[in-house]
């Protein structure tokens, strides 16, 4: 298990705890039970639709081996590199640079890209790319993220529903006057708790991309080769952006939407400078 797996284990264990926190402490077992089931329904429903979803969400269009070739290529031979079933390839028609892999589980899988990113990168980049892809999808990192999006949705749901509840408790006021540092802790509670749910789902997508980025550079064979690509794919998406959907964006190999600072925080994606420098050091290794 590497360091990556590691954190992402960790991550989701914090999640699960500070979920657990905020239901015994605004919800109750009854109120986190219906929270967790609501946020079940909606993620897991996303999670075995979601390759429908998304493909249709950019319009992006099946290709079979003679409409692209040298895609349909590379695709095919870092498939049978990885040990996986070979996935549906998609293009979208759009000049942004990016690419995503979708699906369930391996068997009912899919790799996009756009024709942005078909203009700039060399074969062996796009292999780097392609290779990224293939091991977010070995990795099952979709199951990983809907995991995370349960259970922050869940703790969401119960805030919501104290935050309603503290507003019309009727009865309880009485109960809350009388105790004005419970009532002080419960708001308190209802506002940062979100917010660290989705900095942990955040972090999580950040040590993901780390892993396949370190997957996808033994798949591809040459880390150098996804780490020129993610620097221009960078640059490219700066240039021109995708005007993605932020539901989406911790889909995509380089983050659509800008943001530094503390923005960074709520990334999807960690700095491109950081991911290069790792890809960097593991060519030097070999």
């Amino acid at each position: 298990m590497n360091i990556n797996t590691l954190k992402t284990t960790f991550f989701l264990a914090v999640l699960s705890v500070l979920f657990i926190f905020i239901g015994s402490l605004l919800g109750g077992q009854s109120g986190a039970t219906m929270a967790l089931m609501m946020a079940a329904v909606m993620n897991i429903g996303a999670y075995w639709f979601s390759d429908k979803i998304v493909l249709a969400m950019y319009r992006a269009r099946q290709v079979a081996e003679r409409e692209a070739p040298e895609l349909y290529g590379v695709v095919r031979e870092l498939t049978m590199r990885a040990g996986l079933p070979m996935p549906k390839v998609y293009i979208m028609d759009n000049p942004a640079p990016n690419a995503f892999a979708t699906g369930r589980n391996p068997e009912h899988s899919a790799v996009a890209v756009t024709t942005g990113i078909l203009g700039i990168l060399s074969r062996d980049e796009l292999a780097g790319v392609i290779g990224h892809e293939l091991a977010h999808i070995k990795n099952r990192d979709i199951l990983i993220s809907t995991v995370a999006a349960t259970i922050a949705g869940a703790i969401s749901y119960i805030t919501h529903m104290a935050t309603w509840g503290l507003m019309f408790g009727g009865g309880r006021r009485n109960d809350e006057d009388r105790n004005p540092f419970g009532s002080a802790i419960a708001i308190a509670v209802m506002i940062l708790a979100p917010i660290a749910a989705m900095l942990i789902q955040m972090a999580i997508s950040r040590s993901r991309e780390y892993t396949a980025d370190e997957s996808g550079a033994v798949i591809c064979g040459n880390p150098l080769s996804l780490a020129v690509a993610l620097k221009k794919l960078h640059a490219g998406t700066r240039r021109i952006p995708m005007n993605d959907n932020p539901a989406t964006a911790h889909m995509f190999i380089v983050s659509p939407l800008s943001g530094g600072g503390m923005l960074s925080l709520f990334s999807t994606h960690p700095p491109i400078e950081e991911r290069v420098a790792r890809l960097e050091a593991m060519a030097g290794r070999r």
